[in-house]
Order: C-alpha cells, then sequence, then structure tokens
C-alpha cells in the first residue's frame, strides 16, 4: 500500500513541472483531435485512436496525470464537437484508463507482456463491460446485446491496438532514453 501511495505521490508531482503540464495538454490536444477522426460502425459502435496519446500520458508523467488528461480529454472533447449527450459514465471510463496507462506503464520499462496486460484490463473493463453498461442506461438496450456486438469488435482490435501501443510506447521510451543520454 505504502508503494502505491508513493506511486501516486510520485505522479502528482509530475503537475509541478511546467513542461510536464504543457506535454500533457498537447497530448489531451491531440487525444481530442483522434476521437474526431473514428470510424462509426453503428450508433452504438465505433472505432478510435483516441487512446494513444491518453498511453502516452501515462507512460510519461503516470496515473494521476493520466486519469486527469483521461478526464479533460471527455469533457473538452464533447464540449467541442458533442456527439450525443454527454454522460459522466464515459468521462469515468477516461479516468480509469488514464490510470491504468499510468500505473502499469509510468517508471516501468515497456515490455510486451505489460502492454498486453493494460490492454487486456482496458479492453475487458472498460470497452466491454462499463461502455456496454452506459450505451444500455443510455439508449435501453440489451446490456448482453450490446455486449455481443461489442465483443466481436474488441477482438478484431486487440491485436492491432497492442500493436500500435507497443509501437508508440517503445518508441517513446528510446526517444525519452537517448534524450537522458545528450543531456
Amino acid at each position: 500500500m505504502k508503494k502505491l501511495l508513493w506511486f501516486m505521490k510520485s505522479s502528482a508531482d509530475e503537475l509541478k513541472s511546467v513542461s510536464t503540464v504543457s506535454v500533457a495538454g498537447m497530448l489531451v490536444a491531440i487525444s481530442i483531435v483522434l476521437s474526431f477522426l473514428r470510424v462509426v460502425i453503428s450508433s452504438v459502435l465505433e472505432i478510435s485512436f483516441a487512446f494513444l496519446p491518453l498511453a502516452a500520458g501515462g507512460l510519461l508523467y503516470g496515473p494521476v496525470v493520466g486519469g486527469i488528461m483521461g478526464i479533460l480529454s471527455d469533457v473538452l472533447g464533447y464540449f467541442i464537437r458533442p456527439n450525443g449527450p454527454f454522460f459522466p459514465g464515459f468521462t469515468l471510463n477516461a479516468l480509469i484508463s488514464g490510470l491504468l496507462y499510468g500505473l502499469f506503464l509510468y517508471k516501468k520499462p515497456v515490455t510486451l507482456k505489460r502492454v498486453i496486460i493494460v490492454n487486456a484490463l482496458i479492453t475487458i473493463l472498460i470497452n466491454l463491460l462499463l461502455n456496454s453498461l452506459w450505451l444500455s442506461m443510455m439508449y435501453g438496450k440489451a446490456f448482453v446485446v450490446l455486449l455481443t456486438a461489442r465483443i466481436v469488435k474488441n477482438v478484431v482490435m486487440f491485436p492491432i491496438n497492442t500493436a500500435l501501443l507497443m509501437v508508440l510506447l517503445k518508441f517513446i521510451e528510446r526517444f525519452r532514453i537517448q534524450g537522458r543520454l545528450a543531456e
């Protein structure tokens, strides 16, 4: 428990840096732009790559900053370009996603195992369970029907998202290491 509290405090301390706030802000902006470029399959099913900047923020700055970035990207994205009614459940999903990316990636080496685990957790907990629950509550459709349609999409997208995450996070990790060597 002490280690988790230290980890969270370390991430929160990142917010004291102007460079952290500015890079996190840019990542939020990129996430919002990517959310506009989604592929809509149906009213309750779409493909988006807006998770990539959120994962980068979690890697760079930890769970606290990642969670804040998730909240900001969801709320600001809604106000910039609303897509249906605002529902706070999706904001909670973004917060949890940012926290999970930070918990699994912050101050740790990027490994395929770590990327698969965090991607699997987000796919199951957020994409399948919580998103299906929120959509069921919003549109009055049966949870099981929504879940079934989302399973196919997420099974197809899981290896694609894992590969994209791995490439992006390895690039950031390599860039950070080279940047530190140059200092």
